[in-house]
């Protein structure tokens, strides 16, 4: 959630509210003995800056994931080391690499 600030045209007390996005906006100065409007000030916001070849939904699993996703993987690594013994097998026929 943003911090947005506010501004009191009547007394010009200024100040800060942590705000959802969707949060109305306020209208009286929460200064004591003032009651006056308030004005929502343009800032510079959060600044959330993505530097870097590009970010994906990937990048940030939770561990759980992880976890799921290294069990699946180790259970692939004896289907694969078949496969590479499959070729090895044709080069023992008769063909030559060179």
């Amino acid at each position: 959630m943003p911090t947005y600030d506010y501004r009191c045209e009547t007394c010009g007390h200024q100040f800060e509210v942590f705000q959802g996005m969707n949060d109305p906006k306020l209208e009286d100065c929460p200064a004591d003995e003032c009651a006056g409007p308030v004005k929502r000030l343009l800032g510079t916001g959060a600044g959330v800056i993505f530097k870097g070849g590009g970010f994906y939904q990937t990048d940030y699993r939770s561990d759980s994931y992880k976890q799921g996703a290294k069990k699946e993987s180790d259970s692939k690594k004896p289907a694969e080391s078949k496969k590479e013994s499959k070729p090895s097998k044709a080069s023992g026929s008769g063909e030559s690499a060179a």
